[in-house]
């Protein structure tokens, strides 16, 4: 494949040794690209689903590529598209915002917007399109913190309308752990517009406070390995903290030369989750375990700079599913992106211009 030298040139930052060149990763964003839609949706790969969490990681990846134009689509087509209670669908037949093909409402999917918004504003300073992103963030987040349960967690939907629209109460550890993340970025969005959110300060106050010291407040989830990280790369573990969780279970979930396991006991390790625990490693300044994570996983990339989502490593060993996904791409991109010192993902994954000390004054 034939990568433009404009794109080349872009992606000079994200080399990394073992894990991308130059060339790579422009092959690696030019992907991306092909699979975007002209309406700026972002499916997994064409002919498949787009759900709003996984469009939004890949429109960040494009954003630390210097793709900033085909990032703003990608947001813009989420607020084209939002519903009336500021919500989106869980998944979009080949991002086609006709075909619904899950009705239900996931908060940490409508949360993640924040996220997105937040990092395309600070690669670009490009102060227009935070205004016209900000009534969709906020909708966004009120629609979230509306399925708020008493003791801080979040609750992981709302139910379809065919199936009765209900909420969801039960949490989930790591899409709650995601929601922290984004309503750090909106709180930043909205203090950069010198628009004040005490209630969503409380509210991140009361998340945070929730998945720091009452993980027993939601759903048991602890085979999974998206459990075990995603406090800490969402943010409300930190330091000593943080490093001890990841420390815990480094041998549960991690497969040497191979990556990170998905879930407890399979033997099936996903890039996407390498990739998010090298974001999280970073984090806490453990770097060089950030690279070997992600030098161990170039196994999983495919001829034209796509990465396959998974790999069972017993039995009948195979890549599995068979399928090349954006954001499986875009999480390596990012993880790469921090490692490198892209200004926006680090900022936006390390916490500079996020908001601190919002935990409530009795609980801390």
């Amino acid at each position: 494949m034939t990568v433009p030298w404009r794109r080349q040139g872009r992606t000079e930052h994200l080399v990394l040794p073992g894990v991308l060149t130059a060339e790579q990763a422009a092959e690696t964003v030019a992907g991306i690209l092909a699979v975007q839609r002209e309406d700026g949706a972002i499916p997994w790969f064409r002919g498949h689903h787009l759900d709003p969490w996984d469009h939004t990681e890949a429109a960040m990846a494009l954003d630390a590529a210097g793709e900033h134009t085909a990032a703003a689509r990608a947001y813009e087509w989420l607020a084209r598209h939002q519903n009336e209670d500021g919500s989106w669908y869980a998944a979009y037949h080949d991002g086609e915002a006709d075909r619904p093909t899950d009705r239900g409402r996931e908060t940490n999917f409508c949360a993640y917007l924040a996220v997105g918004v937040w990092h395309h504003y600070v690669a670009t300073g490009d102060d227009v399109f935070l205004d016209r992103m900000w009534p969709s963030v906020q909708a966004a987040i009120e629609f979230v913190l509306r399925l708020q349960q008493p003791g801080g967690q979040i609750g992981w939907k709302r139910e379809a309308p065919e199936d009765g629209g209900a909420a969801v109460d039960d949490a989930l550890l790591t899409g709650s752990s995601s929601i922290f993340h984004a309503l750090r970025c909106a709180l930043a969005i909205a203090e950069e517009r010198e628009e004040p959110q005490p209630d969503w300060e409380l509210a991140t106050g009361a998340l945070g406070h929730a998945i720091r010291r009452h993980e027993g407040r939601f759903l048991d989830k602890s085979q999974y390995s998206m459990d075990w990280y995603y406090p800490v790369l969402g943010g409300a573990l930190t330091g000593d903290e943080a490093k001890a969780r990841i420390d815990a279970r480094w041998d549960a979930f991690v497969v040497p030369g191979l990556g990170v396991r998905c879930v407890l006991p399979n033997p099936w390790v996903t890039g996407g989750e390498s990739c998010e625990l090298a974001l999280a490693l970073w984090a806490v300044g453990e770097s060089d375990r950030a690279l070997e994570i992600l030098q161990s996983i170039q196994h999983l990339r495919a001829e034209g700079g796509m990465y396959w989502t998974g790999y069972v490593f017993e039995g009948n060993r195979a890549v599995w599913p068979e399928e090349l996904t954006t954001w499986t791409a875009g999480s390596l991109l990012l993880a790469v992106a921090a490692l490198g010192g892209d200004e926006a993902t680090t900022a936006v994954f390390g916490g500079e211009r996020l908001p601190r000390g919002l935990e409530p004054e009795c609980c801390r």
